[in-house]
């Protein structure tokens, strides 16, 4: 099996949060793995972007904290801009072994309106993707 050691994790700031936590605190309980918690603040004006900032760190410390706590190696990356790019930019910066994120299962209409990030990464990366279905 092969072993990530150095796991990106997109988080949302979502119900769907802890799912992908547990998901990848199973793959990262070895020692020597680190996970990384990104958010990607998605903003129009600069007041936005401070107080979803606030809210995002709080909220990621709080998980690197859990995990921290479950003897796993935790890190929290805000970033500002497109989810997309912002995640690419990411992974092209740094050496990630694996990108793990939610699904959030939008029907037809909610797709075609807001897109699809995970849709987006899928065909523009070039290291493995997990995609969780946070839905079920």
């Amino acid at each position: 099996m092969h072993r990530y050691r150095n796991i990106l994790t997109a988080i949302d700031c979502s119900d769907a949060d802890m799912t992908v936590i547990e998901h990848v605190s199973s793959l990262a309980s070895e020692p020597g793995s680190v996970v990384h918690l990104l958010h990607v603040v998605h903003s129009h004006t600069l007041d936005q972007d401070r107080d979803l900032r606030m809210q995002a760190v709080t909220l990621l410390n709080g998980y690197r904290e859990k995990m921290q706590a479950d003897g796993i190696d935790a890190r929290v990356i805000i970033r500002s801009g497109e989810p997309e790019d912002e995640i690419l930019s990411e992974i092209e910066e740094n050496g990630y072994d694996l990108l793990a994120m939610a699904t959030h299962g939008h029907r037809l209409p909610e797709r075609i309106l807001f897109g699809s990030v995970s849709r987006t990464l899928r065909k523009k990366i070039t290291i493995p993707l997990l995609l969780i279905n946070s839905d079920r």
